[in-house]
């Protein structure tokens, strides 16, 4: 939506539209939106069907073979990845001019983000499961930037991994980022209202996954909280 010209996009997805999820529910609103079934989309009459790596097989199976051109986008990774899927996007939608313009203003902004001094406080993102992010992701590098390290690559996870609650509590990191509830929580989520998390003695904050999943310029955003946070951290000199 950022990159298509008007009237170029015909639908978006379901999940552009909600909050809990996208960070462009406004201008999603302007679109008919798809839940990536192959029957919907066909019926749209596309001539270029644009997929996340984890869209449903079927479908992207389907337009092609019914010989609907597809272009895939693999998660954005890395901070780098963010800049290049904005490039890719623009090629395949013949807006390259206005997609390298973009990549170009995202990679000026991060660069100007300087560089933390004095201690790097441990930082800790737990999830459902208790999944904690390592550096090697797009959200570790983000916590990296804003000057944490993560635990999970201190415990030897830096592409992140499950991280045992107990483990958890005795790192008792300096800062813990949690997801935002959400209706109907799973019963994976459940150790996240743990009794024992009330052991930890350092700080925590929310972090929607729309926040720093996304692979948007929004990102800059994430990492400009998380400094804010690194700076509230009374930390040994």
């Amino acid at each position: 939506m950022m990159i298509a010209a008007a009237g170029q996009l015909s639908s978006v997805t379901a999940m552009a539209q909600d909050p809990r999820a996208s960070v462009m529910v406004d201008a999603a609103k302007a679109y008919p939106t798809n839940n990536g079934l192959a029957e919907e989309i066909y019926l749209l009459k596309p001539d270029l069907v644009l997929a996340g790596q984890f869209t449903a097989r079927a479908t992207v199976s389907m337009m092609r073979r019914l010989g609907v051109e597809v272009v895939e986008f693999s998660p954005a990774r890395s901070l780098d990845d963010v800049a290049a899927n904005m490039v890719k996007m623009g090629e395949a939608l013949g807006r390259e001019d206005v997609a390298r313009s973009m990549a170009d203003d995202f990679t000026r902004r991060l660069a100007e983000i300087a560089p933390p001094t004095g201690p790097r406080p441990t930082a800790a993102t737990y999830a459902a499961n208790g999944y904690s992010t390592g550096a090697q992701s797009l959200s570790g590098e983000i916590i990296e930037t804003a000057g944490f390290t993560t635990l999970a690559s201190e415990l030897g996870l830096p592409m992140g991994g499950f991280v045992p609650l107990e483990a958890l509590i005795m790192a008792d990191p300096d800062l813990v980022i949690f997801g935002a509830d959400y209706p109907g929580t799973a019963r994976a989520e459940e150790v996240l209202s743990h009794p024992a998390l009330t052991q930890l003695t350092g700080g925590n904050m929310p972090m929607q996954d729309k926040d720093w999943i996304c692979g948007l310029p929004s990102v800059l955003g994430a990492i400009e909280r998380l400094r804010d946070e690194r700076d509230t951290l009374e930390m040994p000199q």
